[in-house]
């Protein structure tokens, strides 16, 4: 039997063993996609307490201790953060073949040097030790990223904001991580919310611009969009939870936006050329500045009403959506591709059905300006779990080129979060070990070296262009 959690831990074979000591676990990391907020970057946030560090604003856990029965008020309530603690440590023994219980122990051990089994028993000694050293110096925002490795890292952010803290963080000389933003326009395409028309006047404002037609909209758009490439912005990010495509004349598209701004309500129709129109009028800008599209499809957002009333979105309440993607998916990457105008492109699906929709999709439009100029993203939300990695590969490698992937993100609030790498290049280099002593490829230890080097890192690098 093996240990629990040892160095060995995910490597079942010898090649494994060798890949990952020799060629993964020292590499550098890009973090191309997460949600850490660059203000508490900027000023190098002093955590109180690990709770503070690890259970504010993590849904994943969320769902973990709601599934234990825990009471909401020891999870997003007024219960003390050692009580909220001690809540975590009750449920994590439930969480077997869960990924949390994994990343929970893999961020106690690798920050903090704490190799005892959280739980009950153990946890007022492991509140108290790993206190300690948080209050401490060394354990800071800053200090955590650069104990990581990282090198750069994407938060997310809606074009109306100043990117204040980026600037200043660009600034920083003592500061050497690339913290660069994303353009998150998620807001300006969901006509039919109710946030549509006050983010629109605020869309104005950070323009300085006058919005009262579809024309000036795009054109406020495009005003922040290339405000925010001159402060570092090189990736772009969409929350599609359905994706439709229906072409329609520019004076149809104008209308239902304005309709909209005089209060009406868009049809599905309506709704469906308007996102088609403003989708592929970003695009284009994308292609222009050399910037990288990423699209996340397939999540049912928000589902339980009395909740969300309560605590708002992006509280634990979300799931897989089911609907097809593929014919839309197509139409719309081929507008953009027909004029050559297709930027680089990372297609994620929540869905693990659509595995094989988009890892086939991604060979009708590579091309020569960079390997991989089309992915398929990481396995994602729901699915960055052991066997949603493996699938994620295996789908790739079955249907293009794993060696061209860019790789794991954290796609995270915490700034502990880091320790996802480490868990991904693990199970990446178990996979191709098994291939190697399976007799499925040679043994071939600098081509091997160099795949999961470029997996790891240098594939990031060289499609995003960011200089670090």
């Amino acid at each position: 039997m093996k240990k629990f959690m040892d160095e060995n831990f995910l490597l079942s074979n010898d090649t494994a063993i060798t890949l990952y000591n020799d060629f993964a676990k020292d590499m550098p990391i890009i973090d191309y996609h997460c949600h850490l907020n660059p203000n508490e970057i900027f000023e190098n946030k002093q955590f109180n307490n690990i709770t503070e560090a690890w259970l504010y604003g993590d849904h994943y856990k969320w769902r973990a201790m709601r599934s234990n029965g825990i009471d909401e008020k020891y999870i997003t309530g007024d219960a003390s953060d050692y009580e909220k603690f001690m809540a975590w440590a009750k449920t994590l023994p439930m969480a077997i073949g869960n990924p949390l219980y994994h990343w929970t122990h893999l961020e106690l051990q690798r920050y903090f040097g704490v190799y005892e089994v959280l739980n009950e028993k153990t946890a007022p000694a492991i509140w108290e030790k790993v206190n300690k050293q948080l209050t401490g110096g060394g354990f800071r925002a800053r200090d955590l990223i650069v104990k990581s490795n990282v090198k750069a890292l994407c938060t997310t952010d809606d074009p109306i904001d100043s990117l204040e803290y980026h600037i200043k963080l660009k600034e920083d000389t003592e500061f050497t991580v690339k913290v660069l933003p994303t353009w998150r326009p998620d807001k300006g395409l969901l006509i039919n919310k109710d946030t549509f028309i006050p983010w629109t006047k605020k869309l104005a404002e950070a323009s300085k611009m006058t919005i009262k037609t579809y024309d000036e909209f795009l054109k406020a758009l495009e005003s922040r969009l290339r405000f925010f490439n001159e402060v570092g912005c090189r990736v772009s990010d969409h929350g599609l939870d359905s994706l439709t495509y229906k072409e329609a004349s520019k004076e149809e598209v104008s209308a239902v936006f304005t309709k909209v701004l005089n209060g009406g309500v868009a049809t599905k129709d309506e709704e469906s050329i308007y996102r088609t129109a403003t989708l592929h009028f970003l695009g284009k800008l994308y292609a222009e500045l050399g910037w990288t599209m990423q699209l996340h499809l397939a999540a049912l957002r928000s589902n339980n009403t009395r909740m969300i009333n309560k605590l708002g979105p992006d509280t634990g309440f979300d799931s897989i959506n089911d609907e097809q993607m593929a014919s839309a998916l197509s139409r719309f990457l081929d507008s953009l591709d027909i004029n050559n105008s297709l930027p680089k492109t990372i297609l994620y699906t929540l869905n693990p059905k659509d595995n094989y929709v988009l890892g086939t999709m991604l060979g009708n439009f590579q091309g020569s300006e960079i390997p991989g100029k089309v992915q398929l993203g990481s396995a994602w939300w729901f699915l960055d779990n052991k066997e949603g990695m493996i699938e994620q590969m295996k789908v790739l490698a079955n249907t293009g080129l794993l060696s061209r992937f860019v790789g794991m993100l954290t796609d995270s609030r915490s700034f502990l979060s880091y320790t996802r790498h480490e868990y991904f290049r693990r199970i990446m280099c178990n996979l191709i070990g098994e291939w190697v002593e399976n007799g499925e490829f040679p043994d071939d230890m600098e081509l091997l070296g160099s795949i999961v080097k470029g997996i790891c890192y240098d594939n990031a690098k060289a499609y995003f262009g960011i200089d670090c």
